[in-house]
């Protein structure tokens, strides 16, 4: 069975960093797309950016986040990061990381209702 938990979540001041973890596991490391999303209160859940094996890995981000935020994997530990950089109030959300496989797409997507397992969430709260 898929699973994915995320981890990594907790309160920042403005400008600060943050690394979220998600630890996969139920599928092997091929033919697979993990996407990071996010879900402020009232807001619909939206695409952070996405990474693939059909792709030797290239992350893709939404254009909000592209500056500041990178995506990485270690494939020893089946883990995906999301490091976030340069905080602002506005990424305060709920962060979801999220798991399509198989996946045989040419790279990875940020299309919501394309995954099929979502982990639980982190709270990502950025305030001074």
């Amino acid at each position: 069975q898929v699973q994915v938990v995320e981890s990594g979540g907790g309160l920042v001041q403005p400008g600060g960093s943050l690394r979220l973890s998600c630890a996969a596991s139920g599928f092997t490391l091929d033919y697979y797309t993990i996407g990071w999303f996010r879900q402020a209160p009232g807001e619909l859940r939206e695409g952070v950016g996405c990474i693939s094996s059909n792709d030797d890995g290239f992350a893709h981000y939404t254009h909000s986040v592209k500056d500041g935020f990178t995506i990485s994997g270690d494939n020893g530990k089946n883990t995906v990061y999301l490091q976030m950089n340069s905080l602002k109030a506005e990424d305060t959300a709920v962060y979801y990381c999220a798991v399509r496989y198989p996946w045989y797409g040419s790279s990875c997507t940020m299309d919501v209702y394309e995954y099929t397992s979502w982990g639980q969430g982190t709270q990502v709260t950025v305030s001074s």
